[in-house]
Order: C-alpha cells, then structure tokens, then sequence
C-alpha cells in the first residue's frame, strides 16, 4: 500500500448515512402528503426492497423510472396500504428533491478525509443518480475534498462494471496499482474494484462479511492504519 497516490470512495452507505438520511426524508415527506402508516413499519418493508430494486436497476434490469416508482408501490402493497398511482409519483419526486436536504455523515468521515486529503488525491466513484449525487455531496460540506466526482450516469455504465473504474482511473490519471477503492458493496465496490486490480478497503458497517479478499474494516476510523 505505499505506492498508493489515490483514494476512490463510494458515496452512500461509506461515508454518506444514506439510510438515516433517507428515514428522515421519509417522515417528512410521509407528513406533509398525510400519509397515514407507522414510519418505523414503512421504512422496516422499504429499505430491503429499495436494496433489491438498486440490484436490478445495478444489473440493468429496470430503469431509473421503474426504481423510483416500484420501490414505493411495491412497499405500499407489502403493507396493505392502498395509493394512488399519483400519490406515489408524488412521493417519489418529492423523495428526490428532499433527500439532499438531510446530510449526516457517518461518525469520522470528514475528518478522515480531511486527514487522507494531506497525502492523497480523493475522488468519488457513485452508482447514485447524477443531480442527487452532487447535491450531497455539496450540502454535507464535503465537495472540496475531492478532485473527480464519477456517477454512473455519466458513464453509463454502473460499478461493478469495469468501466466505470477504468474512466475514473483515467480521468485521475492513476494506474490500478496506485490507487485504492473504498466501499460498502462486496458487489459494487470490492469486486468491481478488484477486477480492474485496484487496491481495496471495504467498509462493513454491520459486520455482515467475512472474506479475504481485501482489508475489512468496520468503523471508518480503522481505515487510516492500511494506508
């Protein structure tokens, strides 16, 4: 790992706290729309068909429209509450245009970007939506950190193609071995990275995996003893 020049990080669920930043969302939008469920039920159904959509919209199976709308639909009907067809693309738009608004980190990200930033040059590599990607990343006050921010819209292609990784290589112009993958999918982030031979660290939050494939940490604050 000496040889490391730069860091890639994954945006949501790394170092952005995509499902306390969505929760919080969700109970506003939930409010104002007087949508009648219990918040905590809602989002116990959503988040692992929101997961199961990611993976089909990742695999192209689905297209951006159909995640936005059968995420919640597909949620509504899991809990036996009937809605419109209207109410739900009322939501799923207002979703979009609220969800930058809420902006919590995990504990330690930005100051260990902050201290990578001294010896490294960061960038992002996001499988996220373009306009909501950006959003984030500028409203948590963490944009100066990083010199290439990649979407997979813009690519059009998403992690873990080979692609996506090798345009971000490319325009940081940095050879695999110098550089360094950091994420939370096994999938996404640790395979895809790898099949481009890059150096990875994978951040296991919830302490799911266990493999040796790469360093495995589960705080952010561990991160910084691998490099």
């Amino acid at each position: 790992m000496l040889n490391i020049t730069d860091i890639f990080f994954d945006l949501d669920h790394t170092l952005w706290d995509f499902e306390k930043n969505s929760a919080l969302t969700f109970k506003k939008i939930l409010a104002e729309n007087k949508v009648e469920v219990d918040h905590d039920r809602f989002l116990a159904v959503y988040v692992p068909v929101n997961l199961e959509y990611w993976r089909l919209f990742r695999e192209e199976k689905i297209s951006k429209k159909e995640l936005r709308y059968q995420r919640l639909a597909k949620t509504f009907q899991a809990i036996n509450f009937e809605v419109s067809d209207e109410l739900i693309n009322t939501l799923s738009e207002q979703y979009i245009q609220y969800l930058s608004s809420f902006n919590h980190l995990f504990e330690y990200a930005e100051e260990l970007l902050k201290n990578l930033q001294e010896k490294y040059n960061l960038h992002i590599i996001t499988n996220g939506f373009r306009e909501v990607q950006h959003k984030k990343i500028k409203a948590s006050g963490i944009l100066s950190y990083f010199e290439h921010i990649v979407d997979s819209e813009s690519v059009h292609v998403k992690k873990p193609n080979p692609k996506i990784f090798e345009h971000a290589l490319d325009l940081a112009n940095v050879a695999p071995e110098n550089a360094m993958m950091i994420g939370d999918s096994l999938e996404a982030d640790v395979l895809g990275a790898l099949k481009v031979h890059m150096n990875v660290i994978h951040v296991d939050f919830d302490k799911k995996y266990t493999h040796l494939l790469c360093p495995l940490v589960h705080d952010l604050t561990e991160i910084e003893k691998y490099l």
